[in-house]
């Protein structure tokens, strides 16, 4: 299957069907009433209508479809010639009664509504300022980066990436933090802060990664609890020196990049010697080794989190990024990540178990 954005007609049809609802309800009201005998009532249709209009509409909507509702059961008893008997003034103060509440069921989901959409700024402000959007192009190299939350309307958690230009060339990091929440938010936070102070002053990638390994130590114990004997982060490091067409690679427990070659060929980079995740030196110390590997021009290089590798369609069966990304090493990073973060999305039925960070570097 191709790339291509998921498709968004099916949403569109069932919000419009929503909305129509209150209509349909309310002219089978009249229909029920009209073709059914005397005792039999029509109310629930009516009813219904501004209920079901009072979370999908504006105020006035639902207004206007409770004062439809009214209006069609006294139609129907003054066509049948039944108002004001008791049974038609039941039902009519039943439909104005419903229909007063509904209004303010409406009023109460639109102060949710507001209240949710300011969290959701405040949530995008957040994510701006710990995951900003890197330049399309640094150091020469064409970059672009996405974060996909596995929950719909979900912005911040425990993915991270950055990109920075260094005076050693421009280095990279992709992880993923263990556990969810603010929890990981605030690690995500000390792992960005320490990798961008270590690119700048660090001479190598293994000494870089030395230091994201202390900077999360030293949190783990001012947080203290369980996370100063469980908190880690699986994260990989890239460096991509000027002028060297090189690439060059240390992972801490990290899914493998994936180097995609200007003939189409897609190759992981693995590292010789397998390292525990950043956070975990206490259990024994691994000296970091850079694998090596030749970045020519037309190659791309994507990072990414196991939201990638790991999501599953409803077979159980993984999604295949390797597959998928082969032959594409000639678009350009941006439509590269959209089209792959959409075949995740179909791949899954959009039910995504896990976060996804994904970052591409191409050498021009």
């Amino acid at each position: 299957m191709g790339f291509g954005e998921a498709p968004e007609d099916g949403s569109v049809t069932v919000r419009t069907l929503a909305r129509l609802l209150p209509a349909l309800l309310i002219v089978s009201g009249v229909f029920y009433d009209a073709l059914t005998p005397v005792p039999f009532t029509a109310v629930p249709f009516f009813t219904a209508a501004p209920l079901v209009a009072a979370p999908l509409s504006s105020l006035r909507t639902t207004v206007l479809t409770g004062l439809a509702s009214f209006l069609a059961v006294y139609a129907v008893h003054a066509r049948f010639g039944y108002v004001p008997d008791a049974d038609a003034v039941t039902e009519l103060t039943t439909v104005a009664t419903v229909s007063a509440l509904a209004a303010g069921i409406n009023r109460v989901v639109r102060r949710g509504d507001q209240r949710l959409a300011s969290a959701r700024e405040v949530a995008e402000a957040a994510q701006r300022a710990v995951l900003p959007e890197p330049a399309e192009r640094i150091g020469g190299f064409e970059i672009a980066a996405r974060y996909e939350a596995a929950q719909e309307g979900t912005l911040v958690g425990g993915d991270l990436y950055a990109v920075q230009d260094t005076p050693y060339g421009v280095r990279l990091v992709v992880g993923d933090v263990r556990g969810k929440g603010m929890g990981a938010v605030a690690a995500v936070a000390v792992v960005l802060g320490a990798f961008r102070e270590a690119a700048e002053q660090e001479a190598s990638l293994e000494a870089v990664a030395g230091r994201l390994e202390r900077a999360l130590a030293r949190e783990g114990v001012r947080r203290g609890g369980v996370d100063t004997f469980e908190g880690f982060t699986t994260a990989v490091l890239a460096e991509l020196p000027h002028g060297e067409g090189t690439v060059r690679v240390v992972n801490r427990g990290h899914p493998p990049p994936l180097l995609l070659h200007a003939d189409g060929t897609v190759r992981p980079v693995e590292v010789s010697e397998a390292a525990l995740p950043l956070g975990m030196g206490e259990l024994g110390a691994w000296p970091d080794r850079a694998a090596e590997r030749p970045f020519p021009g037309g190659a791309a290089l994507l990072l990414h989190t196991d939201g990638l590798s790991e999501a599953r369609d409803a077979h159980g069966r993984f999604f295949d990024p390797e597959r998928r990304l082969a032959g594409r090493a000639g678009t350009a990073p941006g439509a590269l990540l959209a089209r792959l973060a959409a075949e995740v999305r179909r791949h899954t039925g959009g039910r995504m178990a896990d976060d996804m960070a994904l970052l591409v570097v191409r050498r021009t």
